[in-house]
């Protein structure tokens, strides 16, 4: 964090959640703020309204735990990734940013509903069937869908590509669940591989 370029004192800091890369706030940082937060490994603010330091969560237990603090290439702003323990915004919302859409492929909705029907089973759900049914009969599916895409691909029109492309990522995502895995242990495989 050497050499780096605040305004008036303050750095901006744009805080996003280390599974979904979804923006959750901006918010400032002055040299104290971001000191603590390293040295805590939650994030702490400066309230430019209240002109005093701000613990995130403190209050509300919302904290964000920091997984990453990266600066710009001009080094006058921060990127910090955090794994949330609640909402962002003192709203009570997820995000700071409502109607920014989420990434393209929002995995971490998909694995928190799947990870919640693992827990719950509830009745008519097809995911808690799976589950219920055991590891053959999800990778049975997974064999399916596999088979279904590379019929896809040979010449079916490209929105049931897609379709099957989905159901493929659905249903590996519930072996995943199953095994008690997460995406971003694949996300970080593939970038090991680079």
């Amino acid at each position: 964090m050497n050499d780096l370029k605040f305004t008036d004192g303050l750095i901006p800091a744009i805080v996003r959640d280390a599974k979904s890369g979804a923006v959750l706030t901006l918010a400032y940082m002055n040299e104290e703020s971001l000191r603590r937060t390293i040295e805590s490994g939650e994030t702490w603010f400066w309230s430019r309204s209240r002109q005093e330091l701000w613990h995130k969560g403190a209050t509300s237990g919302n904290t964000q735990r920091v997984v990453n603090i990266a600066p710009d290439c001009d080094r006058d702003a921060l990127v910090v990734t955090v794994e949330p323990s609640g909402p962002a915004c003192h709203t009570g919302t997820f995000s700071c940013f409502p109607d920014v859409p989420p990434p393209a492929l929002d995995l971490d909705t998909l694995m928190r509903v799947l990870r919640s029907r693992y827990d719950e089973r509830p009745e008519g759900s097809y995911s808690a069937y799976l589950f219920n049914e055991g590891r053959d009969k999800i990778l049975k599916k997974i064999g399916e869908e596999a088979t279904e895409v590379v019929i896809a691909a040979k010449g079916q029109a490209r929105e049931r590509i897609v379709s099957e492309i989905a159901d493929l990522v659905y249903h590996l995502s519930v072996l995943m669940v199953d095994e008690g895995l997460g995406w971003e242990e694949v996300g970080a495989e593939l970038r090991s591989r680079r």
